[in-house]
């Protein structure tokens, strides 16, 4: 059973979620133009324009991301934009909630790792010359989402030194190499979450990819 099922969130309690949360982070992009805020500004424009590409992907193209595989994606960005502004009048989440930046590393990493298992699991399914043992499955999803942080990390630095040449704030702070290590660390833990417990809800997503793989073989 899932998660949401448990719960008992209905889909369209979802959906209502997903749109309450692009509502606020539409709020959160106009507060940055307000104040004249590049950090806001960016990081909650890129929340929203994740948001909007996840029903275009459903729609024009025909991807099954069903109302809580959307409000998963959705959450994960919105947690971001959102925490960038914090409390009206003080400074962001990042900096006044110490748990705040690992709670969205941890989300952000579950949906990289819902990527690379969606698609692993497809590639398995497609061919029957590529066999992938469970074991090797999990793993594969760590050493992705692994190789995926390291990646931001780098980004996040070279954008600091960028703005610092450039005398100007970064959209993406970097904390240290503690700060980083304790990203990868949460990183980890998204993916281990999605590589334990992916099947119940990224079946659909495969299942796309894999006939994705197959018309193109045809």
């Amino acid at each position: 059973m899932r998660v949401r099922d448990r719960l008992g969130i209905d889909e369209r309690r979802q959906r209502q979620l997903t749109w309450l949360m692009e509502l606020v982070m539409l709020g959160v992009f106009l507060v940055g133009v307000w104040k004249v805020n590049v950090k806001i500004i960016a990081n909650a424009g890129v929340a929203l324009l994740i948001a909007q590409i996840v029903p275009v992907l459903e729609r024009d193209y025909g991807v099954p991301l069903d109302a809580g595989l959307t409000l998963w994606i959705t959450s994960a960005v919105f947690l971001h934009a959102f925490g960038t502004i914090g409390i009206p009048g003080g400074q962001s989440f990042y900096v006044t909630i110490d748990w705040w930046d690992h709670m969205t590393h941890a989300l952000s990493s579950s949906v990289v790792a819902g990527v690379g298992y969606a698609t692993v699991r497809a590639l398995d399914e497609h061919s029957e010359e590529i066999t992938l043992p469970p074991r090797f499955v999990f793993v594969f999803i760590l050493l992705f989402v692994l190789a995926y942080g390291v990646f931001w990390e780098i980004i996040e630095f070279g954008i600091g030194v960028a703005a610092s040449m450039a005398g100007t704030e970064s959209v993406l702070t970097q904390y240290g190499l503690t700060d980083s290590l304790w990203d990868l660390i949460y990183n980890t833990l998204g993916a281990v979450v999605v590589a334990t417990w992916g099947t119940a809800h990224l079946n659909g997503i495969s299942s796309y990819i894999e006939d994705r793989l197959e018309r193109r073989a045809a």
